[in-house]
């Protein structure tokens, strides 16, 4: 029986053999509200991001820096719900959006009940979960209800993950498995780490999954190191901190969404340079 691509697997297939990576930037769902929300997205889709990876605002963050934590608490004070999440995303279905990828705590979901946050995901239109606090037991039953309901099952790879639970990791990743550059929280770095380069390599002997870096990709000359041995480059705090300036007064939304579709076009060039 053939196994059907899913969306975020087709855009791997696509970039892959022209040795180009596939660009993802990150946004929180909520910072400024969600209406801009909406607006930020059909920016980064025209600025040719090729994925796009939404976080649902929580309280609790796992391994997020100062900038992205501040555009949660931004979002929450907007009193964003996870309902208005779909809501929002469902009313973006027409505009031939790329796939649409939920950072989203583990938390979030058993609270919402699984069941019924996999079936609002699936049918507001988004195409897999990145979940960072997701602990090896429920991913292995996570995922088989995800694929199900046609959602990938992105998990995290740490620079610390021991081998047994790599191996866990891998088998149960879907879509792309989601490499942290650093071990730490998110936020912008100078340089991509060498170790990275070497685990990247050791990766690619595993799995034929693709594999996504994040955590410090921030600038177009980050994205040389990855080339060959990643799949794509996931870009967060560097797009997120110019929301700051909103809530900062020193900048219209509109000043902003300019700076951010300028920015996203320098690094989704980058990428799918050949």
């Amino acid at each position: 029986m053939t196994q059907i691509c899913s969306r975020i697997e087709a855009v791997f297939r696509e970039r892959g053999p022209k040795g180009q990576l596939a660009f993802m930037p990150f946004i929180a769902a909520g910072d400024p509200d969600l209406p801009r929300t909406a607006e930020l997205l059909k920016a980064l889709a025209g600025a040719g991001a090729d994925l796009i990876e939404l976080g649902f605002p929580y309280s609790d963050p796992i391994a997020d820096g100062p900038v992205i934590q501040a555009s949660y608490t931004r979002a929450l004070a907007q009193k964003t719900t996870v309902d208005g999440i779909f809501e929002m995303v469902q009313s973006l279905k027409e505009d031939s959006m790329p796939p649409l990828v939920a950072m989203v705590s583990y938390a979030i979901i058993f609270r919402h009940g699984t069941d019924r946050f996999i079936e609002q995901a699936s049918q507001a239109g988004f195409s897999g979960f990145i979940v960072p606090d997701l602990p090896t037991e429920e991913a292995s039953e996570l995922a088989p209800q995800m694929q199900a309901a046609g959602l990938d099952l992105i998990q995290l790879l740490a620079p610390t993950t021991t081998s047994e639970r790599t191996k866990s990791i891998v088998a149960h990743s879907s879509g792309f498995i989601y490499c942290i550059a650093v071990s730490g929280t998110t936020g912008e770095r100078d340089q991509v780490a060498g170790e990275l380069i070497e685990q990247l390599k050791s990766l690619k002997e595993k799995t034929e999954t693709p594999l996504a870096v994040g955590f410090g990709i921030g600038k177009p000359e980050h994205l040389d190191p990855l080339r060959g041995v990643a799949d794509g480059a996931i870009v967060g705090s560097a797009i997120v901190k110019h929301l700051q300036q909103l809530s900062d007064g020193g900048k219209t939304f509109e000043e902003i969404l300019h700076e951010i579709e300028v920015f996203a076009s320098s690094m989704a060039e980058a990428a799918h340079r050949e």
